[in-house]
């Protein structure tokens, strides 16, 4: 395999059973993504961008076809590969500069580095004086912070990031677009981003991926070729998001695709 690549997919799908009965998730999928790369991953819920993310975590395995990260098969979950989730998931009986050292401390890094390392993190995603605080004393958009410091401690190649802002509301959202972006330009992460909103993802991508309904498979590849830094009520994020939304509905009418979609703007 091509090591220039963060990842490589080839025919990968994902078959669920309940009760003796096969659920198709995800149809066999060929994908590659650089590295660096900023790619969104759209469509409605049980489409199976969730699962595709599970997949590339080595949370699950495909039930047919290979995963390869940088050039090397995926043989389960690394350090080199971090999953965030719409809820922040931060230990309660721990502080935020606790749970923000937990990957370093379960890699025996020495207890001097992690708490160096934590704190520059912490300063990075403006939570510098909250290092003593519990995760119920923090806002939602606080909380999530905390998951992305600790997220990025560890310096993973690769960032999984499901649907993190889905529960937040706009104004927190906006900012922590920029701050993500900020980050992701400063680090030359390669983010795999899960949302069900258009202009997000025309917003933060450098490319976004429409996945159909279950089972999910990839219908448009749209490269995003707009200026940094975007908002989401920026001209052009919105001309490109009517665009996208254009080229949807006709692709989805063509495409035998009888399960009625609602996309979010």
């Amino acid at each position: 395999m091509n090591g220039d690549y963060a990842l490589q997919i080839q025919a990968a799908s994902k078959v669920f059973y309940n009760g003796g009965k096969a659920i198709p998730a995800l149809a066999p999928l060929d994908l590659e993504i650089a590295r660096g790369e900023f790619v969104c991953l759209l469509g409605t819920s049980g489409c199976g961008k969730s699962t595709l993310l599970n997949l590339i975590a080595g949370l699950d395995d495909p039930s047919s076809g290979s995963i390869y990260v940088n050039g090397a098969p995926l043989k389960g979950p690394g350090p080199d590969r971090v999953m965030m989730f719409q809820e922040a998931a931060l230990f309660p009986w721990l502080t935020v500069q606790e749970n923000v050292e937990f990957g370093l401390r379960q890699q025996n890094v020495a207890p001097q580095k992690c708490s160096e390392i934590a704190k520059l993190w912490l300063e990075r995603v403006n939570l510098q004086g909250f290092e003593k605080a519990y995760a119920h004393q923090l806002s939602g958009g606080m909380r999530q912070r905390v998951a992305l410091a600790r997220s990025l401690t560890i310096d993973p190649a690769i960032l999984l990031m499901d649907e993190p802002f889905g529960a937040l509301d706009a104004m927190t959202r906006d900012r922590l677009h920029i701050e993500l972006e900020n980050l992701w330009l400063s680090t030359g992460k390669t983010i795999l981003f899960v949302t069900h909103n258009v202009r997000e993802a025309v917003a933060l991508g450098d490319r976004v991926l429409v996945f159909s309904p279950r089972p999910g498979r990839v219908i448009a590849d749209y490269k995003i070729n707009l200026p940094r830094p975007r908002s989401l009520e920026d001209l052009v994020v919105i001309n490109k998001t009517a665009e996208i939304m254009q080229t949807l509905r006709q692709a989805i009418a063509s495409s035998s695709v009888s399960q009625e979609l609602e996309w979010q703007l």
